[in-house]
């Protein structure tokens, strides 16, 4: 049925290309498109070839930033250049950011070591980041990786990277999250904070 209509099989072909878009919305997200006026789809493909244009990677902490302008964060003055957070990706530092209870730095990585899914040491920021930490105003690496295996190899790789440093290395704290009760927890979650626990 489908084949019929070269134009929409082209249009899904296109739309499986974005990750994270789930195949079951792949048809709900077409019709979205094919239903917008011309002027949406015209905004909407500008607002694209604007960002592509006007955004770029941050040399030194690989978050965006305007072409025009500096990092938000790497140039700014209220910011403290001797902690530096690792996260995976650039959208946890928007949630870190939230809590408005940190002033450091950032670093993306741009993942996690993942073999299966053919990412290497070789494709993240590993190296600059070491580079950076190696730079003498370096205190404190906050290790903000995902609780996940690839996450916790990922975090661990670096830590021993930089065991001779004289930089601190921590981890965020890992347990039971407020307003929760040990019964509906899984067992990892408990040990973890068992195993993790903190004088009071």
């Amino acid at each position: 049925m489908l084949e019929e209509l070269p134009t929409l099989v082209h249009l899904l072909k296109a739309l499986q290309q974005v990750p994270y878009l789930a195949s079951k919305n792949l048809y709900r997200v077409a019709a979205h498109f094919l239903e917008m006026s011309p002027q949406q789809i015209a905004q909407f493909c500008a607002s694209l070839e604007v960002a592509k244009k006007q955004l770029a990677k941050c040399e030194s902490c690989f978050y965006w930033k305007e072409v025009s302008t500096g990092c938000i964060f790497c140039s700014s003055s209220k910011r403290d250049k001797t902690i530096i957070c690792v996260v995976e990706t650039w959208q946890e530092i928007i949630a870190i950011e939230q809590t408005r209870g940190y002033l450091g730095l950032y670093h993306v990585l741009g993942g996690s070591i993942s073999p299966l899914e053919g990412i290497s040491v070789e494709d993240l920021t590993i190296d600059q980041l070491c580079v950076r930490a190696e730079n003498g105003i370096v205190k404190e690496l906050i290790l903000a990786t995902n609780q996940t295996p690839e996450g916790e190899a990922t975090a661990i790789y670096i830590a021993r990277k930089l065991k001779k440093s004289n930089i601190v290395v921590s981890c965020l704290a890992r347990g039971l999250p407020v307003g929760s009760s040990l019964e509906g927890m899984d067992r990892l979650t408990v040990f973890k904070a068992l195993s993790e626990r903190r004088p009071f």
